[in-house]
């Protein structure tokens, strides 16, 4: 289920400034226990709130530092506020902008001092909950409902923000009927099966609300922050909404469930869905600026999640690393999204290290500033112009996040860099998708990549789309199973010659009986080779499938292959089975929802065992490879194109093998076993 903000824009840009501020009747009274919705229906008699308390606000500028830095990056004339100020002021002379928020101009208000922003703010406002009243007296969904509330955060949360910073703007009848709406929309929220909009009982789905690892949970948090901040003391249920988010869904759901599951950061919703994140970490800061109590330290997941998005940067930093759904741009290029996501945590945590390296990669990457104007309130609310910028040097140059399964590894942080994610962990997500063992490889472009990339929808989830062995039995695909136990990745280890991780894949096949055994080594040898090998066993007469997808079209002699993208290049030789046909797909050809790209499919229906040797070199970094093998063990000889030669082997009936590294002149870099045990990888390069 997408998050989507282009429905924003129809809901408030569609709001004609002229509309009366002038609303229906709405309703007050007690909460309902959860078994009988009592939350006050919105076409209820009116009973007034507790008188307005103007002077004061709740979220965010409450802060006074938070507010003298706003103020002070306006009076300096810094870019990012000066382009807030005139995206407001653009809005409110008829522009309508895409996805404009109202609350931007509150926000303006208590910064210029200048109530006309309050009024405007107030006049959208107010039109579009006389709009959703609308909609509930004819026994209509309201828009907040649609899409199982997927907007409730962004709209309550606009609804709750503009009556905080606008308080002394809104009649008490306007505060009454806001009230009453928001307080609706929250409670059917936590209650699904007993929601009613208007004394009609409409339930829906419960699409996780109690699942803090979706999207949609951090849109249901905001909603009921927001709300309980703002009408604190004028809202019957104020307190218990600030109980739910704080008690209920923080301290007993997420944050036991992130230090459990997210070792490492991200999000296994992938690198598409997990954007949304960066709206849950904007909670963090603002519950924090609002409160006093920090919780962006509750869990080590906040601050590990800077180190995550950066690592699934590509070298080039305009493009990300795909993983999961990506259904808002399905090529996954560096988006304002990541920008925000690094923003927000750079302003969480400003004295650390990360942040100061985060600070130079935004400046250097293709999203220096916002590029739209719905998400230049970022820029200014999180201006990282007081944080000190460290060298993209100063980190590591491989990852592993074991809540996300993601291991990622670069040659160095300068743009040439050969870059590899391999990806071997947990699959518990709808929007994530059937690729466990698979990999991605780049060097200033993609050579090899998940093909979803490629695909008009971006939700395309196949193992066809992915760098893996398939197994194929009566012509169908074996699929991997969604919430079945984990790939295990029992051996990492990352080095200044070399990155290895060994994956056991075969218990994301949830004991299918074709599937009996998978496992995938994976070895980058330094700077730009890359050795992949393959156990494979099946029964009931199943075939293994070798697949490497591809941007365009290789050249196949025999057991290598060969695809230049511009100036780069991939090339690939088999060692193992040799023999064997090599079919090229062409997506676009075969799938009519895809726009490119070329599917490698290599077969091996022999037996019921397979051990697949590849090595894969980028722009020339591989001279050659040839069998090098022992009794027990597959290998290879990879002369490289600085002269050194390294040696692999690997067992073929247990995991696990050896490595040798000579330099041109022949001595001996290392030589021994390969790593067995899960190496504890550090984030700083020193």
């Amino acid at each position: 289920m997408p998050m989507n903000l282009r429905r924003l824009r129809a809901q408030w840009t569609a709001v004609v400034l002229t509309l009366s501020v002038a609303g229906c009747n709405g309703g007050a009274g007690d909460a309902g226990a959860r078994d009988a919705p009592n939350v006050p229906a919105v076409a209820a008699p009116a009973v007034p709130l507790a008188p307005s308390q103007a002077a004061g606000h709740r979220i965010l500028i409450n802060d006074v530092a938070t507010l003298v830095r706003f103020k002070g990056l306006l009076k300096q004339q810094a870019a990012p506020a000066l382009r807030f100020k005139a995206l407001v002021d653009a809005e409110m002379a008829g522009e309508q902008a895409y996805a404009f928020m109202p609350w931007y101009a509150g926000l303006m208000a208590r910064v210029t001092g200048d109530e006309a922003y309050c009024r405007f703010a107030v006049q959208r406002t107010e039109a579009f909950v006389a709009e959703e009243e609308a909609l509930i007296r004819t026994g209509s969904r309201p828009t907040v409902a649609g899409d199982s509330y997927l907007e409730i955060g962004p709209l309550v949360g606009n609804v709750s923000l503009v009556y905080d910073w606008c308080r002394g703007t809104l009649t008490d009848s306007q505060r009454t009927r806001w009230v009453a709406y928001a307080n609706q929309a929250v409670w059917n929220v936590w209650n699904h099966e007993q929601a009613q909009w208007g004394g009609i009982r409409q339930p829906w789905s419960g699409w996780s609300v109690d699942n803090p690892v979706n999207n949609y949970y951090y849109s249901f948090l905001e909603a009921t922050m927001l709300l309980a901040l703002a009408t604190e003391g004028e809202n019957d249920l104020a307190a218990q909404w600030r109980s739910t988010f704080r008690q209920a869904k923080l301290e007993s759901e997420l944050f036991p469930t992130f230090t459990r599951d997210l070792q490492g950061g991200g999000s296994r919703e992938g690198t598409g869905y997990g954007t949304a994140m960066k709206n849950l970490f904007r909670l963090y800061d603002w519950w924090e600026r609002s409160t006093g109590e920090r919780v962006a330290t509750a869990t080590p997941h906040a601050l590990a999640s800077m180190a995550h998005l950066m690592h699934a940067i590509v070298p080039t930093l305009d493009r990300l690393t795909p993983t999961g759904d990506h259904a808002r741009d399905s090529t996954a290029a560096l988006f304002d999204y990541h920008r925000d996501y690094l923003l927000v945590l750079m302003r969480l945590f400003p004295a650390e290290r990360l942040s100061g390296v985060a600070a130079s990669l935004l400046a250097a990457s293709s999203v220096p500033r916002m590029a739209n104007g719905f998400m230049a309130y970022s820029d200014y609310l999180y201006d990282p112009s007081d944080i000190a910028a460290l060298p993209l040097s100063t980190l590591s140059t491989a990852h592993w996040g074991a809540g996300t399964g993601q291991l990622a590894m670069r040659t160095s942080w300068t743009r040439d860099a050969a870059y590899a994610n391999f990806i071997c962990g947990p699959y518990t997500e709808s929007h994530a998708h059937r690729d466990q063992g698979s990999f991605t490889l780049f060097k200033g472009t993609w050579l090899a990549y998940d093909a979803n990339v490629e695909s008009h929808s971006g939700i395309e989830q196949a193992e066809t789309l992915h760098n893996l062995v398939r197994v194929e039995l009566d012509g169908a695909v074996v699929t991997q199973r969604e919430a079945a136990p984990p790939c295990e990745l029992h051996a990492l280890a990352d080095n200044a010659h070399f990155t290895y991780g060994a994956a056991r894949i075969t218990p994301v096949y949830n004991g299918h009986t074709a599937v009996v055994n998978m496992e995938r080594e994976f070895l980058f040898i330094k700077p730009a080779t890359f050795v992949v090998f393959d156990r494979v066993q099946t029964r009931n007469g199943a075939r293994r499938v070798w697949t490497l997808n591809l941007p365009v079209q290789p050249t196949v002699v025999g057991d290598t292959m060969s695809l230049v993208q511009g100036v780069h290049r991939l090339d690939v030789v088999r060692l193992s089975p040799t023999g064997l046909s090599t079919a090229l797909v062409p997506w676009a050809a075969s799938n009519p929802g895809m726009a490119g790209g070329v599917r490698v499919d290599a077969v091996d229906a022999v037996g019921d065992r397979s051990m697949f040797l590849h090595v894969l070199g980028t722009d020339g970094a591989m001279v050659r490879a040839e069998h090098n093998d022992e009794p027990g063990k597959l290998g290879a000889r990879i002369v490289l194109a600085d002269g050194a030669v390294a040696t692999v082997r690997f067992a073929t009936d247990a995991s696990g093998g050896s490595l040798e590294l000579r330099d041109a002149s022949g001595a001996t870099v290392r030589s021994g076993p390969l790593p067995t045990t899960v190496q504890v990888l550090p984030l700083f390069a020193q």
